[in-house]
């Protein structure tokens, strides 16, 4: 038996699969890629085109990647599909073999030698037991065991289950019956095959069963692994290098165009070729037609089966078919095909296509004959934009007209003439009906023209072209004007002479703007140019409509601008007041722009004193004159109250602010300035305050020129209620005083540092009266085109003959009324004024009565022997008097009375030690109120006003 058992064993071992080797990777597909492109490196150029394709033909963006990825997954999933089916049958195969060989084993081992016996023996464990674990090695199973047949274990693969009893499916093998089957065991999952043993009888005694665990079957599968993975590895590779092989070809053929492209392509291909107005012929190496759109066939008249055949067989025009095969390219040459005028283009198809080349045919046949129109209408376009530039480049009516005649010679017609009526001219408007203009422009005449001259007032008969397009508001065309005559009526002998000269044509178009005509615009062609047509009309009219808009433009700012400057002079002083203090010359320049709000001023003050004031309000026209009107009437006011410079201009400064704040005042006062200086012949003292204005030029008696400093306030209304400042100085006698506003020394491109050294240029020098100071600073300093107002004022200014002043202090002492008087009687003779001495004395002695009263210390009295007779009492007090009616039972109050009734004016005036009463008498007037008053009882005057305060 044990011989039997090795031979078994050694039989076994033979037929049993060898042990599973490590598998074998399969050559992998990238790696052999690139080997081969290392086997087989292209040249440097092929090199950089290498990534570019593999990226084409590995991205699906192209058609060509498309299906090179599509066929590359099927071949995965055929490979994938094949390694399961072969694991899945190799695992089948496997467990068939486990089953015949548990069966086998169990069979061989249930039927050999002695098996009864042993089972029949006293030990059967001992005897079997060796025998089973020989044959399982043997057998090349994991167990070979024997049972009874109520399941005690004889043997076993596991020593330890000898004797114990098991429960199994051993029915059937008891039943005498072999069966195979899996099952859950000790060894884990495993195929077992049962087997009975019988004796020699049949009769069952025992159960043989040999299982195998599945994972040892799996091992056997895996031993079979690498094969199986090895060979799809190599189908997948030969695979894919197939699919690349295809799918670089056919990436070629696209030129790796996408799938959408080529969709797009191929949908849009027929109509784009067949539906442009351009021929498009294709033609290979050997001059052969290749394609031809429809354009093509109709412009060349080929015949439907030109294609394919060469084209010297095609009854092509000779000089096409010579450029088209001669290889050379060419650009819009035109040829002519039967009765067509076709600009042809050639060029080669490499490197896009294949060898040949590319034409294209354009019939150009009416485009030469548009072009002409075409070249019109840009140089037409041209002409309107010029107009636009040049025409109206000033506010000057006659300048408009003229630029507008410009413009149109010779571009569009030989002669312009540009009439306007009378009122235009002048700014004013047009009336409804009239032919009578004049003649404002003529651009375009050449020696002894027969043309109406500039300047000439035309009366326009009726019927004539001009009259009719006045009349009816529309342009008049006269195509010819030797085949007409109405229009020789204005003047049959001068007609003619515009016929010998070969003006031909005539277009009279009305220069129409805002429903007004402001006058009419002829248009003369000449023997060089064609006559007038419709389209020449339109034109007309459009360039004419322009020009009209910028004269109606002229006029109305020439009327604005006579409006404004009426009321800007009418604001300005028109005469200088009779004052003793200076003498006084001035000047006042309108800018081109317009009239401004510059302006001066001389206002005469008591005490002999005169003011000087120049101001500027920023802008132009209407506004700014109105408000120059108004700031110079406040000043004028503001100085009655006789105050300082520097109050006076804060007194201007708040009510410039006020007027701002007011919503319903117009538009604010913004950009005033003002300086104003006041000037006192006595003392030859000048007190000078400025807000925001240049300060004055001085002209010493020798000639030199300084420009004071005097403390610059900000500008009238941005003082906030700042106090403003004022310089004082002493002028000698004979000296020039120029007050000026910044249009004269500033302007566009102009720095005032070299306006002022200009202006220092021309008032220095010898003396000179005021008036020719003003005529040599205008001259040597006045811009060449003024953009701003320009006011100047010039004063030599004068002294007060000290022998026609007289002064007295006057202790506060009643007493002393009486000596002061008969001191300013005896003054007052010695001066020549005998006739006015009583109405002096009874002035006098109620102004120093009241000061002794009422006022303080020092107290003051002083006359000027001026133009008039000037009485002045000061005091240290700050209180006025005021003038009122008194009662019939009142005792006092009509001493100022009397004052206002023998002085011609009389007043009050603040200075800095207190108040001066004045007032100022005329010498050679009142001579009959002095008689009245002297005709009075002494007595009565005395009662009146000896004791009484004013």
């Amino acid at each position: 038996m044990s011989n039997y058992l090795g031979a078994l064993r050694r039989r076994l071992l033979r037929s049993a699969p060898s042990p599973s080797a490590p598998p074998r990777p399969p050559p992998s597909a990238d790696g052999r890629e690139h080997q081969e492109g290392q086997e087989h490196a292209p040249s440097p150029k092929g090199v950089s085109q290498r990534p570019q394709r593999l990226s084409a033909l590995l991205s699906a963006r192209s058609v060509a990647g498309e299906v090179f990825l599509l066929q590359l997954a099927v071949v995965v999933v055929l490979v994938a599909a094949a390694v399961l089916a072969l694991v899945v049958q190799a695992r089948s195969s496997a467990m068939l073999d486990a089953r015949h060989r548990t069966l086998a084993a169990a069979g061989t081992f249930a039927e050999s030698p002695g098996m009864v016996a042993a089972l029949h023996s006293a030990h059967p464990s001992a005897v079997l037991q060796p025998s089973a674990e020989a044959a399982r090695k043997i057998a090349g199973v994991d167990g070979l065991n024997v049972y009874t047949l109520d399941g005690v274990t004889l043997a076993h693969s596991d020593p330890k289950q000898i004797g114990k009893r098991v429960v199994g499916p051993f029915a059937t093998a008891a039943a005498g019956r072999s069966f195979t089957e899996t099952f859950a065991g000790s060894l884990g999952q495993s195929v077992v095959s049962v087997v009975p043993v019988k004796d020699a009888r049949g009769n069952v005694i025992a159960v043989v069963s040999s299982p195998v665990t599945v994972q040892n079957v799996q091992s056997m599968v895996n031993g079979q692994l690498p094969v199986v993975l090895g060979s799809a590895a190599g189908v997948l590779v030969l695979s894919a290098g197939g699919t690349a092989l295809v799918s670089r070809r056919l990436l070629r053929r696209t030129h790796g165009l996408g799938p959408a492209e080529m969709t797009r392509m191929y949908e849009h291909h027929d109509a784009v070729l067949h539906a442009v107005r351009e021929g498009v012929l294709i033609v290979g190496d050997g001059g052969r037609l290749l394609l031809a759109n429809d354009e093509a066939r109709r412009l060349l008249d080929l015949p439907g089966d030109a294609e394919g055949r060469p084209l010297a067989d095609l009854g092509l025009e000779e000089g096409i078919v010579a450029r088209i095969t001669a290889g050379r390219t060419a650009t819009d040459e035109v040829h002519m095909a039967a009765d067509r005028l076709l600009a042809v283009n050639i060029r080669p198809t490499a490197p896009y296509g294949s060898a040949g080349t590319v034409v294209t045919l354009r019939d150009t046949t009416e485009l030469r004959a548009l072009s002409g129109k075409a070249e019109v209408a840009r140089e037409r376009l041209n002409l309107l934009y010029d107009a636009g530039v040049r025409v109206g480049t000033t506010l000057d009516v006659e300048r408009t007209a003229q630029e507008l005649a410009e413009v149109a010679v010779p571009r569009f017609a030989a002669v312009v003439t540009v009439d306007l009526l009378e009122p235009v001219l002048r700014g004013e408007e047009p009336p409804e009906t009239t032919t009578e203009m004049r003649r404002t422009a003529a651009v375009g005449l050449r020696g002894d023209h027969p043309l109406y001259p500039v300047g000439r007032l035309i009366r326009f008969v009726p019927g004539s072209p001009m009259a009719v397009g006045l009349a009816g508001g529309r342009a008049v065309l006269e195509a010819d004007l030797r085949a007409t005559h109405h229009w020789r009526a204005q003047d049959p002998a001068n007609a003619e002479r515009i016929l010998e000269r070969g003006i031909h044509s005539l277009i009279a178009v009305p220069l129409r703007a805002r429903g007004v005509v402001l006058g009419m615009a002829g248009y003369w062609r000449g023997p060089d140019s064609p006559a007038f047509d419709q389209e020449d009309v339109s034109f007309a009219e459009e360039l004419t409509a322009r020009a009209a808009l910028s004269v109606d433009n002229a006029r109305r700012y020439t009327r604005e601008h006579t409006v404004a400057d009426t009321l800007q002079r009418s604001l300005l002083p028109r005469g200088v007041p009779e004052q003793s203090a200076v003498e006084v010359a001035h000047r006042y320049l309108s800018a081109q722009a317009g009239v401004g709000g510059d302006w001066f001023d001389v206002i005469p003050l008591p005490g002999a004193r005169v003011a000087l004031v120049v101001g500027d309000v920023v802008g132009h026209g209407l506004y700014a004159a109105a408000t120059m009107g108004r700031l110079r009437t406040a000043v004028y006011n503001f100085s009655t109250l006789d105050l300082p410079p520097d109050e006076l201009l804060s007194h201007l400064d708040e009510l410039v602010a006020h007027i701002d704040t007011d919503q319903q005042e117009w538009q604010g006062i913004t950009g005033a300035t003002c300086l104003c200086a006041v000037y006192d012949p006595v003392s030859g003292q000048v007190t000078a305050a400025t807000a925001g204005h240049p300060g004055p030029a001085l002209v010493h008696p020798d000639g030199t020129v300084s420009f004071p400093e005097v403390p610059v306030s900000p500008p009238l209304g941005l003082g906030e209620g700042l106090p403003m400042e004022s310089a004082e100085l002493t002028l000698p006698e004979g000296s020039l005083l120029a007050l000026f506003t910044d249009g004269l020394i500033e302007g566009r491109g102009r720095d005032p540092d070299a306006g002022l050294a200009a202006l220092r240029g021309a008032l220095s020098g010898p003396a000179r009266t005021p008036e020719e100071t003003c005529t040599a600073v205008i001259e040597a300093v006045l811009p060449t085109r003024p953009s701003d107002d320009i006011a100047l004022l010039v004063a030599r200014t004068r002294r007060l003959d000290p022998a026609r002043i007289a002064e007295w202090d006057v202790p506060p002492d009643p007493a002393e009324v009486s000596r002061v008087r008969n001191a300013c009687a005896r003054r007052l003779a010695e001066w020549g004024l005998d006739d006015i001495a009583f109405t002096t004395e009874l002035i006098l002695s109620e102004l120093i009565t009241n000061a002794i009263r009422y006022g303080t210390e020092p107290i003051r009295v002083r006359l000027l022997y001026d133009r008039g007779l000037i009485c002045e009492v000061s005091d240290g007090s700050s209180t006025s008097p005021h003038l009122r009616r008194a009662e019939d039972t009142d005792e006092g109050g009509r001493g100022l009375f009397l004052v206002a009734q023998f002085a011609q004016r009389w007043g009050t005036r603040y200075t800095a030690r207190g108040k001066i009463i004045w007032s100022e008498q005329a010498l050679h007037e009142g001579a009959a109120e002095s008689a009245a008053a002297a005709a009075l009882p002494e007595e009565v005057l005395l009662a009146e006003w000896d004791q009484e305060p004013l």
